[in-house]
């Protein structure tokens, strides 16, 4: 793989005796179920992001919080790494285990504990899955509003070590904007409540910066997430495009109309026949591009938006605009879009899916430099977008049986985030960096930036045992991915003993 590990990963890890480890665990904890027969642990290799593949050492499946809390007591006296994982979801490879450490799958809880219609908040265990909070609050009238198109199986735990958005972030926000409490146990076995019950809580901020740290700081236990009521109406207008550089205009044009869609997305021809191929949805296959976007409210206020925002769309060069008949046809239309990467993956043997972030104003270019990267790799790319904030997915499309397809599909994802950067947007949106896009966080941050995320890790690790290896390279890996790559100007990655 081209992918740059962090040299602990490499093999600074404390050697650890499996045997004596597995002894020890099941004489301290003889309820924890525990695999470590290499067929058990075969399952447990990699997350969503296929690729990149590691054997786990041990995989543990416990029931109960004090297995938890007691498990992590004794990897830290004994220096063994642990990798947290939930549903194994995720796209980046936040939770590839370790060869030499131990996987704690927090899978089993899966309880909501509470929803609350009065105070509009659910406190739920990190197993539950993301859609599934949404059907318990639905009796209230209530939901919850991020909704990656993976909802039906990721973990609210994962949502919010990612912090994970979805079609609807636009107008709702991402998982840190709707969160209230999060408790945790350090990596030590301590309780911490992050957050509070009300809208706000005194001191730094740690919630914020705990949503989103990629299981590196602390292990979830338990989640308060906001509710919101449902809208009195939705309605999805569909727009066809004859280019993608017409539908990327298009995006702008509708925010600096004064208008914010629940939301707004974006696919090009490739993802558009892909995804009709598979759903059916009734999408124009002959479209370069197509606009859904959705607007919520009540009824008056969406009849307006929606002749404004068709108005709009005329203007910007829809060849073809279609509002959903009904409920049934918005639900189809958004399952097309949700089962986006599924239906490429019928089209193709293998995709890398990649994830950065831009400002809208910058999607015309940026669609364009990535055709010339597809012509130059000679890969195809198909182009799925929650336009309306810019977080792009290209899915680069190769097959791993063929010789340099998969490094040449590395290379071109490599690229696309630094376009992204270059234009004045982010390596990623909601997959997070994992181990997929570290050597891409040395082209975002500076020394001083990256110096800043270690004391941050050092402050609730200093052993560095909580998913090591992810989300922050170290400056000797920046100097050395400066060194072997062509870049926008020279890295300065001056060495560092302490990391």
């Amino acid at each position: 793989m081209s992918i740059l590990y962090d040299e602990r990963v490499d093999g600074a890890l404390p050697e650890v005796d499996k045997a004596a480890l597995l002894a020890e665990l099941r004489q301290r904890l003889p309820d924890l179920d525990i695999l470590h027969t290499q067929e058990d642990l075969k399952p447990y290799e990699c997350d969503g992001l296929s690729a990149y593949r590691t054997t786990p050492m041990l995989v543990v499946l416990p029931e109960r919080i004090e297995q938890v809390q007691q498990l992590l007591k004794l990897c830290h006296a004994r220096g063994v790494p642990v990798v947290a994982r939930g549903a194994g979801t995720g796209l980046s490879g936040g939770a590839l285990p370790l060869e030499k450490g131990i996987l704690l799958v927090m899978a089993r809880f899966n309880q909501i504990l509470e929803i609350n219609r009065e105070g509009r908040f659910a406190r739920v265990q990190p197993g539950v899955r993301n859609l599934a909070i949404s059907q318990a609050a639905a009796p209230f009238d209530l939901y919850y509003a991020p909704d990656p198109s993976s909802q039906i199986a990721c973990s609210i735990g994962g949502n919010v070590a990612e912090n994970a958005g979805g079609v609807h972030c636009l107008k709702y926000g991402l998982t840190v904007h709707n969160l209230l409490k999060v408790d945790i146990l350090t990596v030590e076995g301590e309780f911490m409540t992050l957050g509070s019950d009300a809208l706000d809580a005194p001191g730094f901020d740690l919630l914020a910066l705990f949503t989103g740290s990629e299981g590196m700081l602390g292990i979830v236990t338990e989640v308060t997430v906001k509710l919101l009521p449902k809208p009195q109406v939705a309605k999805v207008l569909l727009a066809a495009f004859d280019s993608v550089e017409k539908a990327g205009r298009a995006v702008g044009d509708i925010i600096a109309a004064g208008i914010i869609p629940g939301g707004l997305e974006m696919m090009d021809n490739l993802a558009i026949r892909a995804a009709e191929d598979f759903i059916h949805a009734g999408y124009p296959v002959e479209a370069e591009a197509i606009l859904l976007c959705e607007l919520d409210g009540v009824e008056a206020d969406v009849a307006d938006d929606c002749e404004h925002v068709r108005g709009v769309l005329e203007k910007a060069g829809a060849t073809e605009v279609r509002l959903a008949r009904d409920e049934a046809e918005r639900v189809k239309f958004w399952a097309g879009r949700k089962n986006a990467f599924p239906a490429v993956g019928r089209i193709s043997p293998d995709y890398y899916c990649m994830d950065g972030t831009i400002p809208r104003r910058e999607l015309p270019g940026v669609l364009r430099g990535i055709a010339e990267l597809s012509e130059e790799y000679g890969l195809r790319v198909a182009n799925v977008f929650h336009a309306g904030d810019g977080n792009m997915h290209p899915l680069i499309l190769f097959d791993a049986n063929l010789p340099g397809e998969l490094e040449r599909a590395e290379a071109i994802g490599g690229k696309i985030l630094e376009l992204c950067v270059k234009v004045g947007g982010s390596i990623t949106g909601e997959h997070g960096v994992g181990r997929e896009k570290i050597n891409q966080m040395c082209a975002q941050f500076n020394s001083d930036e990256i110096n800043l995320f270690h004391a941050v890790k050092a402050a609730f690790d200093p052993a560095g045992l909580l998913n090591p290896g992810k989300n922050i390279p170290t400056l000797h890996r920046c100097a050395e991915f400066g060194a072997m790559h062509v870049h926008h100007g020279q890295l300065p990655f001056p060495e560092l003993e302490r990391f």
